[in-house]
């Protein structure tokens, strides 16, 4: 192939990477009903030009892995006595499936991926419900090193548009160490679920609520106010808020959520 004169040896993206952000959009995607949880089975991954012509000789091989690692995770949802590392409740467990007879994976060039970065939207079944437009994840501003560790996406795009970046926040959730970029008036916070999409999807244990807190921007001096909306709490340098109540947001804080993790909020200037 046209391809095989390149290095392989040191990819700026690597096949555990792209796996691992399969297994993570796999579990945001998650569908619940009364007795089961569906799982999305068809994934496009899309790579910048550069990393899918470099890994283009292994693409089939990264797809056998890949399946055979979601395959595994989805017995181990079944089995397992916990689940996105919550212990499970008392009661009868959901059955954790897919509705496609196995995983369909596509790999495709987009120029618009930053090099290193990879993106990727998934459905529920290769027949596409009107209205249903799956979940997307993206890699975002991870160092170009197969030994890095991921980035956030959380629903934002890592392509780089020219948008006024308000403020950053910076955190650990269990997919990693997590970079957002606040461009928008508003940013809702939490673990979201199938019918409350979040701005900032945290990817931790149902001690963080599905929308746990509320960031505003005041468009017209820049001063942002955080409101809590959680069951468990919420903390700005150290002091508890008032539920449904918004405060003032100082320009750097450490937001406590719940006692699960912090996030580091600093306002550009």
């Amino acid at each position: 192939m046209a391809h095989q004169s390149q290095k392989l040896s040191e990819p700026k993206l690597s096949g555990n990477v792209i796996i691992g952000e399969l297994i993570r959009n796999m579990e945001l995607g998650r569908f619940e009903m009364t007795y089961t949880v569906l799982l999305p089975c068809v994934f496009t991954i899309y790579l910048n030009p550069e990393d899918h012509a470099t890994l283009s000789g292994v693409l089939d091989l990264i797809i056998e892995d890949a399946k055979r690692a979601l395959r595994s995770r989805v017995v181990q949802f079944n089995t397992n006595s916990t689940v996105f590392g919550v212990r499970r409740r008392p009661k009868r467990p959901k059955e954790y499936k897919i509705a496609c007879r196995d995983w369909s994976l596509e790999f495709l060039p987009d120029s618009e991926v930053p090099t290193g970065d990879v993106e990727i939207h998934s459905e529920l079944n290769e027949t596409v419900q009107p209205g249903y437009r799956g979940t997307k994840t993206t890699l975002m501003e991870r160092e170009p090193s197969a030994s890095a560790q991921r980035t956030t996406s959380q629903r934002q795009e890592a392509r780089r548009v020219a948008e006024p970046v308000f403020a950053e926040i910076r955190y650990e959730d269990d997919s990693g160490s997590q970079h957002y970029l606040v461009t928008q008036n508003q940013v809702r916070i939490g673990r979201g679920g199938d019918d409350q999409p979040m701005d900032l999807a945290l990817y931790t244990s149902d001690e963080v609520s599905r929308e746990h807190l509320m960031l505003r921007r005041d468009s017209a001096t820049g001063a942002f106010f955080i409101t809590d909306a959680s069951t468990n709490g919420t903390w700005v340098d150290g002091k508890r808020l008032r539920k449904g109540v918004e405060q003032a947001l100082p320009n750097h804080a450490e937001i406590g959520v719940g006692e699960t993790l912090t996030l580091e909020f600093e306002v550009r200037p």
